[in-house]
């Protein structure tokens, strides 16, 4: 009997599907490895249910290499606001990333407590840009965090000391993380075995990829980034040059609408800082 189901975990070559309400433990039918294409955890899989093979992966939506996970639907950026600094190059850079990869951002604030009315004032003008051009944004200890996660697989993302550890103890208690802990249950286990896995909070499962917060544009074009920054793509077709890169050419709608205000100049500026691989 075949029955489909999602992986959520792999330890070497076994892989946990969840099919229905049951895990059910697979191996991968040999003929993966002749077509170099390995379930990872994430994918969609039809399995062999009396004998425990997994014989088909359904088409993906997303692939991450590091770590490789698929089937990702949001990616939580957690963003410190002081101890770490405030970067609003790293954030834009993981924006243009988790764009070009597919996955919809989401852009947490966190330490809100620690600055001054000052800081404050200058992180809620970046809370109401970030919302105005689309995305959701949150402040960590926000209530409604807790209702996106449902049915949902989410991959965690930002620097070192964010706050991400503190995050998911405020989403499930039960957790217990020390707050210096960056990986939850993603990534390399003890000696040289392989442990990935999703851990189910808020009625979805959530992922920490520490691995994400040093991605570079490798693999990018000039083109791939300026397409990831989504308030150009609104205004774009009224610079004179259809692939008018918004750097050095006239008539350029994008850079009237910096002028304006209508695009943060922060944005911008990073923005020509990553199409010279800044």
């Amino acid at each position: 009997m075949h029955r489909k189901g999602r992986i959520i975990k792999q330890i070497s070559n076994d892989y946990t599907v969840l099919v229905a309400d049951e895990f059910v433990v697979c191996k991968p039918r040999g003929k993966f490895r002749k077509i170099g294409s390995s379930p990872i955890v994430g994918d969609y899989v039809t399995i062999d249910y009396e004998n425990k093979y997994i014989i088909e992966i359904d088409k993906r939506k997303n692939e991450l290499i590091r770590p490789r996970i698929a089937n990702v639907d949001y990616a939580v950026v957690i963003t410190s606001v002081q101890i770490p600094e405030f970067s609003s190059n790293l954030l834009d850079k993981l924006l243009v990333n988790i764009e070009y990869n597919h996955i919809e951002p989401i852009i947490c604030f966190t330490k809100m407590d620690l600055i001054d009315d000052n800081k404050r004032d200058e992180i809620n003008t970046y809370i109401s840009y970030y919302k105005k051009i689309g995305y959701k944004v949150f402040i960590n200890t926000d209530d409604k965090l807790k209702n996106i996660f449902k049915n949902k697989l989410t991959v965690f993302t930002g620097q070192s000391g964010a706050g991400k550890s503190t995050l998911l103890n405020y989403l499930d208690s039960s957790l217990k993380l020390a707050t210096n802990e960056v990986s939850l249950a993603l990534g390399r286990g003890k000696h040289t075995t392989r442990h990935t896995e999703f851990i189910p909070i808020c009625g979805g499962y959530i992922a920490d990829t520490p691995g994400f917060s040093s991605l570079s544009f490798d693999g990018m074009t000039s083109e791939d980034i300026r397409d990831n920054f989504i308030e150009f793509n609104q205004y774009r077709n009224n610079c004179e040059y259809s692939d008018c890169m918004h750097d050095n050419e006239e008539n350029c709608e994008i850079k009237r609408k910096v002028q304006d205000g209508t695009i943060m100049k922060s944005r911008y500026e990073n923005y020509l800082k990553f199409i010279k691989k800044g």
